[in-house]
């Protein structure tokens, strides 16, 4: 970590503004959509104007009961930069209210040490504790100051009253920290002695940058989660994309929210809601997304429920439907191969291909990535390349998850719509 980049974080910019909570109801991806997005005051006339962009993201989804009352220091790298800081906390799956006694925001050291003076206490309607009812969710106060892009950002918090289901994201892929008790205010990493391999409550991280700067919300299953990889790598092909975009200086898409459940399908849930159900929440209510990166279909057709073209397709029409109509582009990609995993069949094979077929031809994407021709084997184009199989023959590894994220051009993640 940079001292230019401690000292940006610690800079005071602004006075926090007071977001509200959403209201319950039955359907938690339903819940989490209807946050509402807080509006800074209209801005002085400026060359600048300053908007909100999501800089990190985790679908929400249910895991198990654990302790009523626990810290947990939750890392996270973030994508583009900006100032006043904010976070989303859900309880969208949980089935009790849960307290979120104090939380704070501030930079990784190493493990669970955090960068000396950088950890600063997150509000929310400008109070230190609040309680967060079963279905609904919270974004804090803008937290006054600037944080670098591509920052080991790690939120602490202390909760209790988490009686059953809780609300995170099973497969973080990187390394987290509990303790007993409330240690969230401290930068020592002395009492943070648990280990965590999910992420708790907290399902996104939004700043503020120009409104020439926007993101990419990248919604798939497994391949875009990055099941296969090391933990702490940061090696999804998402990952690479953002590296990628900050290094572009003529590119205006700079955050990048990975959306990825492992397991999850276009249009039937079980490993999280489906795509189509937890569009709104995973994707339109994220601040300052311009566009769509839709690379997911695979587990639908997999799963021999005797899903066809026509029908995964449609789910696909409908997801553009709805990006289009709330003034997204979709960047649609091609399902890859997968001859060697346990359930593929020479059904799913062709469905896979009438599929594709259709992905790049029918023109209801407003750009198409084509992953498929990017990771196959030339000489069994129904499998994935040998250099890129993780050795399960579905999931790629590093050298894959770098290809695919090389084979974006960078052009098409920018919307006019």
């Amino acid at each position: 970590m940079t001292a230019s980049s401690v000292a940006a974080l610690l800079t005071a910019l602004c006075v926090p503004l007071v977001v509200q909570m959403a209201r319950a109801r039955h359907d938690p991806a339903a819940a989490l959509a209807r946050v509402p997005t807080p509006h800074d005051p209209a801005p002085a006339v400026s060359a600048d104007p300053r908007h909100f962009a999501v800089t990190w993201t985790a679908s929400a989804d249910r895991l198990g009961a654990g302790p009523v009352e626990r810290s947990y220091r939750l890392v996270v790298r973030t994508s583009v930069g900006g100032d006043a800081l904010r976070i989303r906390l859900t309880n969208a799956f949980g089935e009790h209210p849960v307290t979120f006694t104090s939380a704070y925001a501030g930079l990784q050291r190493q493990g669970a040490e955090l960068v000396q003076g950088s950890n600063r206490p997150l509000t929310f309607g400008g109070q230190a504790s609040v309680t967060v009812p079963a279905g609904e969710m919270i974004l804090s106060d803008p937290l006054p100051g600037e944080l670098a892009a591509e920052s080991d950002l790690v939120v602490s918090l202390h909760v209790t009253g988490a009686v059953g289901m809780r609300s995170g994201h099973p497969l973080a892929l990187q390394t987290s920290y509990a303790a007993a008790g409330d240690h969230a205010a401290e930068e020592a990493a002395t009492n943070w002695t648990d280990t965590l391999k999910s992420w708790y409550w907290l399902d996104a991280v939004s700043v503020r940058t120009s409104t020439a700067i926007s993101s990419v919300v990248t919604l798939g299953d497994s391949i875009t989660d990055g099941f296969a990889l090391r933990t702490d790598t940061n090696g999804r092909w998402p990952d690479h994309l953002s590296r990628r975009l900050q290094a572009a200086p003529d590119s205006p898409v700079k955050g990048v929210a990975n959306e990825g459940i492992s397991g999850n399908k276009v249009l039937a849930g079980g490993a999280g809601p489906a795509a189509l159900r937890r569009f709104d929440s995973d994707v339109l209510s994220h601040p300052g997304v311009d566009t769509v990166f839709v690379h997911e279909g695979i587990n639908d057709i997999k799963a021999h429920t005797g899903v066809t073209v026509d029908a995964l397709t449609d789910g696909y029409r409908q997801l553009v439907d709805r990006a289009h109509a709330a003034g997204r582009c979709v960047v649609g990609s091609t399902v890859m191969p997968y001859r060697g995993w346990p359930e593929y069949d020479a059904a799913g094979e062709a469905v896979r291909q009438g599929v594709n077929d259709w992905i790049r031809h029918s023109g209801v994407f407003d750009a198409v990535v084509d992953f498929d021709t990017v990771t196959r084997n030339p000489d069994d184009p129904r499998a994935l390349l040998p250099l890129f199989d993780s050795g399960d023959h579905l999931h790629p590894n590093d050298r894959g998850m770098r290809a695919m994220a090389d084979a974006v051009d960078l052009a098409v993640l920018r919307c006019d719509r």
